[in-house]
Order: C-alpha cells, then structure tokens, then sequence
C-alpha cells in the first residue's frame, strides 16, 4: 500500500500557479534582500560619521571598568545602562573616550527612524559579574531539583499504576 504523501496536487503544477507563486517569493526576497542591503548602506554611511573611535580602530584601556557617580550618569551616555564606564585611548586619533559596551559592541540600524542605536551592555565590574554568576547557578540548581523531583513522583504514580494493572490481571483469572 503506497500512501503517496509525497505528491504534489496537480492543481499546484498549473502554470497560472506556478507563476504566481514565483511571483510572491521573488517580491518576498526581494523585500527581504532589499531591506539588508539597504540597511548595510545607512549603516556604513552613519558609521563613519557618528561611530566611536574605539569602534574603528585599535585601543588601549586606561581605566578599568568602574561605576559611575550620578553625575556622571546624568552626562555620560557612556554610563548606560549598569551604570558603570571603562576610560579607553585609541591609538590613531590618540583620544580619550569612555566605552560603554564590554567586548562586544555592535551597532545596528533602527529600520524605522534611520538612526544609529548601539547595543551591548555597558561594562561590568568583576563584583557585578560574580553576583549575576551565582543568581544563574542558583536557578539552574532550583530547575534541576525540581526536575528530579517531579521525575520521582511521576515514576512512583507509573509504578503504582502498573501494580494495580497486574493485580487487576490476575483477579481476573
């Protein structure tokens, strides 16, 4: 017995539906292909004007990551998000500037404003990293007894089921 899952429905093989479908996945690509391109040009072309040096080229850290007071919260960007800030010095333009992402830094292009927004967390202290370090170990150790313990109870109630399966069997004979 053959099932034939694998056929395609004639209706789908006319050559009115084959154009049409070639028809919306060559606009889908385009949209789709046409908007990446696109978003690369602006995004080249704000780079350049707006970007960091440190984004640009190399770098050297002057000042470990360190918090930020609240004034310099109020008027460093820099200070983001975890309110701490790490002092680098590029080595071409010789300036100083603050980073505020940690090692990955990646700048991304809203699609609907055409503006420059990066992303990435500003930097974090040892301290910081430890505490977050310690939260997620705790709530893996959490999931994982949970885990086990609805294991063991889920095993039991199928034991017991099975138990009383063989009982009923054998009152039965």
């Amino acid at each position: 017995m053959e099932s034939g899952w694998w056929r395609v429905p004639l209706a789908c093989c006319r050559p009115r539906v084959l154009l049409l479908h070639a028809l919306f996945w060559g606009l889908v690509a385009l949209r789709v292909f046409g908007a990446a391109l696109l978003a690369e040009d602006k995004l080249a072309a704000v780079k350049a004007a707006v970007a960091p040096c440190w984004l640009l080229e190399d770098f050297v850290v002057t000042a470990e990551c360190s918090e930020c007071d609240a004034f310099q919260t109020k008027t460093r960007s820099a200070c983001g998000q975890t309110g701490y800030v790490e002092k680098v010095n590029c080595t071409k333009s010789n300036r100083d500037e603050y980073k505020r992402s940690g090692r990955a830094a990646t700048a991304i292009t809203d699609i609907f404003s055409s503006r420059l927004v990066w992303s990435g967390l500003s930097c974090r202290s040892a301290v910081m990293e430890e505490h977050l370090f310690w939260k997620f170990e705790a709530a893996m150790l959490s999931v994982t007894a949970l885990s086990a313990i609805l294991v063991v109870l889920r095993q039991r109630r199928l034991d017991r089921l099975a138990s009383e399966k063989v009982r009923r069997q054998i009152e039965s004979i």
